[in-house]
């Protein structure tokens, strides 16, 4: 960083200072719980000779304090997948179900900004596309910080939900899916050659939400790569090539997953397991009626309090599913 043509390449030097940020906060976590720890020590001395219940209690709170962080540390330093570091691209489709499909789709985006926001990760709307009466007909955003595809990638499926439709006027019990695909954002880091023949790239006007996203210029691009059919669109910036160069990116990091999904298809073939590995599996349900849970069906991890889950609260699936991968 203190190279004087560090600032030449923005992006370049922006990747270099977001992984020394997290580089850093990992080792002040380390010596933050190693301070906590040394001063529980004393505590636990303390409780000893002295025998006192209210002291005990205090400690062992903060013990369970100091255990949450060390696994949620651990976890961390488990990220060491080539990409795990990268920012994330997020896309939500509803499937069949009209309104209701489309609803879902907006709570689970709700879901995710909030989670992301807990996180300290910036969220931007690359692509949004709203449902007739409610809801999106499908969103993509990038989810900037340290580890965010590390974490996000658990995500990856179907997400199922059950309950009394508020569209429904005979109040009946709906089932809805909405898939979930993540990938990595790449910027320069990853060589995939795509060759011009094989885009066809169309330019619209930018639709949203209002206010700065919509745009008077024919500026939002959709490229589709024509040997795969995999579609990208992007409308988030004023610039028609700022746009395209997004979209590009976003298409190398689609073609990278479909590579990736290919050879674990193949790993599995070769071991014999008689699993789908793709977009289509079902992840996880979640269940406003007759009862409220939350299950991954990958981990068998369940939560009851549904609410909590839609306000973002994740992590208890994304670390069962992270150490289930490491086994």
């Amino acid at each position: 960083m203190l190279q004087p043509d560090f600032w030449d390449d923005q992006q370049k030097a922006q990747a270099i200072i977001n992984e020394a940020n997290g580089l850093k906060d990992l080792v002040n976590e380390f010596n933050d719980m190693n301070e906590t720890l040394e001063n529980l020590e004393l505590t636990y001395e303390l409780v000893k000779e002295e025998n006192d219940a209210e002291l005990q209690e205090e400690l062992e709170k903060e013990l369970k304090d100091l255990t949450k962080r060390v696994n949620q540390f651990e976890l961390q330093l488990l990220l060491s997948e080539p990409y795990d570091k990268n920012n994330a691209i997020l896309e939500l489709h509803p499937g069949a179900g009209g309104t209701e499909s489309q609803d879902w789709g907006s709570m689970l985006l709700r879901m995710y900004t909030r989670w992301a926001e807990k996180k300290g990760f910036k969220v931007e709307t690359l692509d949004y596309l709203p449902g007739e009466e409610a809801g999106i007909k499908s969103v993509t955003l990038a989810i900037k910080g340290h580890n965010a595809y590390g974490y996000l990638k658990a995500e990856k499926g179907v997400h199922r939900l059950v309950r009394i439709s508020p569209f429904d006027a005979s109040g009946r019990r709906h089932t809805s899916f909405v898939s979930c695909e993540v990938m990595p954002e790449f910027n320069d880091e990853i060589e995939i050659e795509i060759r011009p023949e094989d885009l066809k790239i169309d330019t619209y006007r930018s639709s949203g939400a209002g206010g700065q996203h919509v745009n008077t210029t024919d500026s939002a691009v959709r490229i589709t790569h024509i040997p795969t059919g995999i579609v990208v669109t992007c409308q988030t910036e004023r610039s028609q090539i700022k746009n395209r160069e997004r979209a590009m990116n976003m298409l190398k990091a689609k073609l990278y997953q479909k590579k990736i999904e290919e050879q674990e298809k193949e790993l599995a073939e070769i071991r014999g397991e008689q699993k789908e590995i793709g977009w289509g599996s079902q992840i996880r349900s979640y269940v406003f009626h007759p009862y409220s849970l939350v299950k991954d069906h990958r981990t068998n991890v369940e939560i009851g309090n549904v609410q909590a889950v839609m306000d973002g609260e994740i992590d208890p699936f994304i670390n069962a599913y992270l150490r289930s991968r490491l086994k």
